[in-house]
């Protein structure tokens, strides 16, 4: 469906993908003017020196003073997806991993494809610090978690982090939307180390700033893991960017002096636009204190299901998402509720958010 969107040739609105498709900031612009002067850099700088700082620059911004930058445990990819697909391959062939449910199901879809055996672990389960035994040997949280927001409290994640180290499990942590939500960042990299857990976290910059692409995945993993995760590595790629880690450098950089501000009052604003849209029709956000940027709206039972109405959408040209995908232990739990991205200009959104209460009335 993001896919589709993307290759509307009919010029449809696009609100599927959760990456900031955003007109740059005038702070954003200058830095992309400077990109000639990093090819030069990229050229007579060594890449690890370009890497590391890259590194340092963009998880400080985040919070993440502990995370491991300078070791050669943290791997830059092309993206987070390539990441995660990394991730698989390094786990055992057969291996069963807990994944929180609902969440982005490419992180389903691509850790089945490696031979993986899943299990659900639902928010409730999480919030209540239910956490999975034997035979599961890895639990993946989504931490701001995608659709629904939901941020594992710092108090959560040490208990599951002395969870698995008695357990022998290891902890995997996608942070991909850590950089939108100040809640996320306390040092999630301490909480892990000094609970005594092996872990892996995936960092990504795609969902901060509008690059077309130009972003970067940064996978990082403990010292205790056992994991072939480097072997993995180097299977998929050799080494990304010079010039897109010294972006990501300068764009952390705008991010920490206002560029956050910046982004979330716009965040802000499209989530209230999208709330006051849907209300005039008798709808409301099933998420209401999600902070990311994407918003799920609900959709009562007596009503047209997200299949429904995405079909509705596609027919007045905008793209938005239906939530059966992201419960991928029970898709048919995901019907009641739909996605829209918030990370576009706010005369889109509007737009987007006007038309979804129209074909919803359409429907009813």
């Amino acid at each position: 469906m993001e896919v589709d969107a993307l290759t509307d040739l009919d010029g449809g609105l696009n609100l599927t993908d959760g990456h900031a498709r955003l007109d740059l900031t005038g702070e954003q612009a200058a830095i992309v003017a400077r990109i000639p002067e990093m090819f030069e850099t990229a050229t007579r700088r060594a890449f690890p020196t370009i890497e590391e700082a890259a590194q340092s620059a963009f998880l400080g911004a985040l919070g993440q003073r502990s995370a491991p930058v300078g070791t050669g445990r943290i791997l830059s990819c092309y993206s987070s997806t390539l990441a995660t697909d990394i991730v698989a391959r390094a786990l055992p062939d057969g291996a069963t991993v807990a994944v929180l449910h609902p969440t982005f199901d490419n992180i389903a879809d691509l850790f089945r494809t490696r031979g993986l055996k899943l299990v659900p672990l639902s928010e409730e389960a999480l919030l209540d610090r239910d956490w999975p035994g034997p035979p599961v040997s890895a639990v993946v949280l989504t931490m701001p978690n995608n659709p629904t927001g939901l941020i594992t409290p710092e108090g959560h994640l040490r208990s599951l982090a002395e969870h698995a180290a008695r357990h022998g499990q290891t902890v995997i942590l996608d942070a991909s939307f850590r950089g939108q939500v100040r809640d996320a960042q306390y040092d999630t990299y301490a909480v892990l180390d000094a609970a005594g857990a092996d872990w892996i976290t995936i960092e990504d910059t795609g969902k901060l700033w509008p690059m077309h692409e130009l972003k970067i995945g940064m996978l990082a993993y403990s010292e205790r893991t056992t994991h072939p995760i480097e072997r993995a590595f180097s299977e998929s790629m050799l080494a990304a960017s010079g010039v897109v880690l010294q972006l990501v450098e300068a764009l952390a950089g705008d991010w920490v002096d206002g560029g956050y501000e910046r982004a979330r009052a716009l965040i802000d604003l499209n989530r209230s636009t999208v709330r006051e849209a849907i209300e005039t029709v008798g709808l409301s956000l099933a998420d209401p204190d999600s902070q990311i940027s994407v918003a799920r709206v609900a959709l009562p039972e007596d009503g047209p299901d997200s299949s429904q109405l995405y079909d509705d959408m596609v027919a007045r040209g905008v793209h938005v998402l239906p939530c059966a995908p992201f419960f991928w232990a029970d898709p048919k739990s995901g019907l009641r509720s739909i996605r829209i991205s918030l990370a576009r200009p706010h005369e889109i959104v509007r737009e987007a958010a006007v038309t979804l209460a129209e074909a919803y009335l359409a429907r009813g």
